[in-house]
């Protein structure tokens, strides 16, 4: 007992040992970094750490603090701060981090985590000189009335007043056409790597005009395609992550909200599935919008494991679901949650919500069908962005924006049904989730004779998403 005792003591002391090791190699980066090195991590990290944060960081270590709180950055994985040493070229510095120049410049196609529009900006300020943003100064004087004596400054503030994101460059692309036209290649290397991307419908028509496609999905990487064989996300902690499902069976009854039958046949069979794929399953019954509130903050900081799943069954409208108190709250809310800013535990990691609920106007339909539609409006609203200005995220909605979707009434909804279905079939023949959903809107979309039913996923997935395939059978 006492040897064990002598070893567990010995351990810990190592592992302490190591701990303080890394944090003195921390420490001597602080060092070697100024006050211009500071500013460039601050910008470079602002996906990462929230504005206020950065605002009272003062030195490197201030940074390193917040990476290490948000688990961006540890001893068995210090690739991040590796990341962004490379990027600011502060490649001397690597070897703190046990990593060489080209050791990171190999790794970074699978393991970087500074977005492609970070990126644009960090190289476009490195290459603006004080002539050129004194001339861009003097161009958007109206829109920045206060001088900006930083390239870096300038672009944030470009950022922050929202004149630039992601997908909207064109300010910058007049401004580098009429004082910097070299810096346009960067723009436009920047749009050839990036791309939309969402499912057909077996008719091959787009479900979305392009405004919609605008609003509900980011671009994604070329580089990082779903057709690489390098670029899938990994899936190798201890247990999957949390999922979620919110199932709303019966409402406030005063109002005209009918009880759902069957959705807790979709409750059960979710469950079982995600259980099987290895997911830590929380179930919660006819939730109100203060208890879903409540919900969205405790994943948020908890969240963790490779992956994050969310599932909301209930009625709906365009864009919004129902909590069980009559509440309608538009989905942005519910995936605005789990950002990398907002659930740092999350950032780069997959991030999958799937709604079995209605979108548009309800119809008449068979007895042994109802429609999860509430007070349909003849004119739809302009459809809302769903999905957060952030990659990772995959939106699975049972139907197209404005259309019904269906639940049988003992047995469950089609889409939930056929999601079921398809993951405890197409997992074990390692087929990647964006196949599964396309398999599932080509059987959802076939059944039914007098109505019909398109799903239709939206993401900005940057990888293949593949399940590891589970060990243990599917339980019957």
């Amino acid at each position: 007992m006492a040897a064990a005792s002598r070893g567990l003591s010995m351990s810990s002391s190592s592992h302490d040992n190591g701990i303080e090791n890394f944090r003195e190699k921390l420490l001597d980066i602080d060092n070697k970094l100024g006050n211009q090195e500071v500013e460039k991590l601050k910008f470079l990290c602002q996906d990462f750490v929230s504005h206020k944060n950065l605002e009272k960081c003062s030195s490197a270590l201030d940074i390193f603090n917040h990476l290490l709180t948000g688990k961006l950055l540890s001893e068995e994985d210090p690739f991040f701060l590796a990341e962004l040493l490379y990027i600011i070229k502060q490649n001397s510095l690597l070897k703190y981090l046990s990593y060489t120049k080209e050791q990171v410049e190999r790794l970074l196609p699978k393991k970087k985590k500074v977005s492609l529009f970070r990126n644009l900006l960090y190289e476009l300020s490195e290459n603006i000189d004080s002539d050129t943003l004194k001339s861009m100064n003097f161009l958007l004087k109206e829109l920045m009335p206060k001088e900006q004596k930083s390239s870096l400054s300038f672009l944030g503030q470009l950022e922050k007043q929202v004149q630039i994101d992601e997908d909207n460059v064109k300010l910058l692309e007049d401004l580098c056409a009429k004082v910097a036209p070299s810096l346009g290649r960067k723009i436009e290397k920047y749009k050839k790597e990036k791309g939309i991307r969402v499912v057909p419908s077996p008719e091959g028509k787009e479900v979305f005009s392009c405004s919609d496609i605008k609003q509900c999905l980011s671009t994604l990487p070329v580089n990082s395609s779903v057709n690489s064989s390098e670029a899938v996300y990994e899936m190798d902690q201890t247990y999957r992550g949390q999922c979620v499902i919110i199932n709303n069976h019966t409402f406030d009854k005063q109002l005209k909200l009918k009880e759902r039958s069957g959705t807790q046949k979709d409750a059960e069979c979710l469950t079982r599935v995600f259980k099987w794929l290895g997911f830590n399953v929380n179930i919660y019954n006819d939730v109100s919008k203060k208890i879903l509130q409540e919900v969205l903050e405790k994943f948020k900081s908890n969240a963790d494991g490779d992956c994050f799943v969310f599932c909301v069954l209930t009625h709906g409208k365009f864009g919004s679901v129902y909590s069980s108190d009559g509440a309608l709250i538009p989905i942005r809310d519910i995936t605005s949650h789990f950002t990398g800013l907002e659930c740092p535990n999350l950032a780069n990691k997959p991030k999958l919500f799937f709604i079995q609920a209605c979108q548009g106007e309800k119809i008449q339909r068979p007895v042994s069908t109802e429609a999860d539609a509430v007070n349909p409006e003849l004119t739809l609203p302009p459809l809302q962005d769903s999905l957060p200005n952030d990659a990772d995220f995959l939106l699975g909605l049972a139907t197209v924006p404005g259309y019904l979707s269906f639940r049988n009434t003992t047995e469950g909804s089609w889409y939930i049904q056929s999601l079921y279905n398809h993951l405890k079939d197409l997992v074990p023949r390692k087929e990647d989730i964006l196949s599964i959903l396309t398999a599932v809107n080509a059987d959802v979309s076939q059944r039914g004779e007098t109505f019909k039913q398109m799903p239709q996923p939206a993401f900005t997935l940057r990888k293949k998403l593949i399940f590891p395939v589970p060990q243990e059978e599917f339980p019957s």
